[in-house]
């Protein structure tokens, strides 16, 4: 697939238009006064991972966050754990994602959740970022490189903007030792889109790059019970709350989630926590 074609499919698995409108009038419906909204009110559909808030608070914790740091969220998609990490920690944070619409939408909702001064999106490729060499404290990535290829450019990058001691911070779905997976999935509908490796290429792709592993979680077994809560929350579309991850995905929400569970029980996929430190 060509980078332009590449493109065009992750904007149309990903981008739907008017995501701002929508999510206005599902916020509405949800009894929320639009001249009031905060970063938490818009978590059950910007925190676009399992475990949604709490998962990006644990993985804050776990990477050692810190008031004053400058962030880098790659794959920020609707902006949810850039505005999480800026207002309970006190950073900056900077977004960027290949998707046009989540960069537009994330940006006019941290402009109605009064987060603009801390949080900016960038419309932009992972593997060529617009940064100067060691800008940041912390690059953070949360379930978005399985929609990415070329892994040791994406680390390279990020190894490239981080500052020297600074750490790369990811949860990530990796490839199991069982295959094919079944699709659709939240991040692909079909093979084209999904670019899973297993734990031991990435752990030494790392390496190799030059970051020091500190943490290497397995949290397969802790949030396989938070997938099949969701599974079963959006079994059925007639029953979801105004606000959730339908409004991205639509109707097949349920599916990609009820797939996701069949590949984690089938051992097709695993979940990994990783902080890592440009020494």
């Amino acid at each position: 697939m060509s980078e332009r074609s590449y493109e065009t499919s992750l904007n149309t698995h990903y981008g739907r238009a008017g995501l701002i409108d929508i999510i206005s009038t599902a916020l509405k419906a949800s009894g929320k006064n639009l001249d009031a909204i905060g970063p938490d009110d818009l978590s059950p559909v910007a925190e676009f991972h399992i475990g949604g808030q709490q998962a990006t608070l644990e993985l804050a914790h776990i990477a050692g966050v810190g008031k004053g740091m400058r962030l880098l969220d790659v794959g920020s998609g609707l902006g949810g754990p850039a505005r999480t990490l800026a207002l309970r920690y006190g950073c900056t944070v900077t977004g960027i994602d290949l998707t046009e619409e989540f960069c537009r939408t994330a940006t006019m909702l941290s402009e109605i959740s009064g987060m603009q001064d801390r949080v900016t999106f960038i419309h932009g490729n992972a593997l060529d970022m617009p940064f100067e060499d060691g800008s940041f404290h912390l690059v953070w990535t949360q379930q978005a490189g399985m929609n990415i290829e070329d892994k040791a450019r994406l680390y390279q990058e990020a190894y490239r903007v981080l500052a020297l001691g600074g750490r790369l911070v990811f949860q990530e779905i990796l490839r199991g030792s069982v295959t094919p997976l079944h699709f659709p999935v939240p991040w692909a509908r079909e093979a084209s889109l999904n670019f899973l490796r297993e734990p031991g290429e990435i752990r030494a792709l790392l390496a190799e790059v030059g970051f020091r592993e500190m943490v290497w979680h397995d949290v397969t077994a802790q949030y396989l019970t938070e997938y099949r809560k969701a599974a079963r929350r959006n079994a059925n579309p007639a029953s979801l709350p105004p606000l959730g991850l339908h409004l991205i995905l639509g109707p097949e929400l349920g599916t990609m989630l009820q797939n996701v569970v069949r590949n984690f029980e089938q051992k097709r996929i695993v979940l990994i926590q990783s902080v890592l430190k440009k020494s």
